[in-house]
């Protein structure tokens, strides 16, 4: 897999999105909670990934457990409320045994209208897996997805992708999309060896995981920074826009976002966002499909 440090260059491309929008903001929610690390399923220890409880040793920890069970017990459907209320639409990356633990959610997302794209059958970074294993990994997330939603997934999404997480996806067939990107502010295609593959690219920046303590300290430490960043991001993404119309990734979690006083700052910049003229709120197959029928060349 080569690296592309060009991009679309000097060269940046004047795209247009439906009716004429100046930005199409993407609302993205992370469903890992279930498919995460834990001597439960199996794994040599707990997940450490940022957590405010940090257990000792290799054995389950109550405390992290129902920290992520916070997520689909409660955030999720507060996160849900809030989409309502707007009727946006957003893009959910569920890992397959996070929806076979709560399928009465995986079903809520398609019966909404909200996209349900792949993040792994496990929540565990891609490049630990051998090259068979992860396209095991992708089948059985595949296989899960559509069995609790009854929609089969056309985006996916990695935590961590390996060398060979595009060549796999090509291969699986299906996909529309990739978003194992962070390189740009529109879409762009991946080469495949002969073939080529649309990556939607996401966002760190506008990402709550910034509240989880660890290595992306300094973070979010209020609610309302996280307002501000979004802000911030689309007050210059949608001046820009008025020339070059752009596209911003809104990362969610339903263990973080899903907490009362963050989910209040969701609703807060929907409303804000909503409040401005030429703005589409698109669900991240609605991107790839308006970029494969009006950009396929680029």
């Amino acid at each position: 897999m080569n690296r592309d440090l060009r991009g679309y260059g000097k060269t940046y491309p004047v795209i247009s999105w439906p009716n004429d929008a100046v930005i199409a903001v993407s609302l993205v929610v992370h469903f890992q909670e279930g498919a995460e690390r834990t001597p439960l399923y199996g794994d040599n220890g707990p997940e450490l990934s940022a957590q405010p409880v940090r257990p000792a040793g290799s054995g389950r920890s109550w405390s992290v457990e129902s920290i992520y069970e916070y997520g689909p017990r409660r955030g999720f459907w507060r996160l849900m409320r809030i989409f309502d209320k707007h009727d946006v639409k957003a893009t959910f990356f569920c890992s397959g045994q996070a929806v076979e633990g709560n399928p009465i959610a995986a079903r809520r997302i398609t019966d909404g209208g909200h996209e349900i794209a792949g993040h792994g059958y496990r929540w565990l970074p891609s490049y630990e897996f051998t090259r068979d294993a992860q396209r095991a990994d992708i089948a059985k997330a595949v296989e899960a997805i559509v069995s609790t939603s009854g929609e089969r997934p056309l985006g996916w999404n990695s935590r961590a992708p390996s060398v060979h997480t595009r060549e796999l996806l090509v291969e699986e067939g299906g996909f529309l999309y990739d978003s194992d990107s962070y390189s740009d502010d529109l879409p762009f295609f991946a080469q495949v060896n002969d073939r080529r593959l649309l990556t939607i690219p996401h966002s760190h920046d506008t990402n709550d995981e910034k509240f989880w303590p660890g290595p992306l300290v300094p973070g979010f430490t209020r609610p309302d920074h996280f307002f501000a960043s979004l802000k911030a991001t689309f007050d210059d993404l949608y001046a820009e826009g008025s020339k070059h119309p752009k596209m911003m990734s809104v990362g969610l979690h339903l263990r973080l976002s899903g907490r009362p006083p963050r989910a209040a700052q969701v609703d807060r910049f929907i409303q804000y966002a909503k409040g401005f003229p030429g703005v589409w709120f698109a669900r991240r197959v609605d991107i790839a499909r308006w970029w494969l029928e009006h950009y396929g060349d680029l």
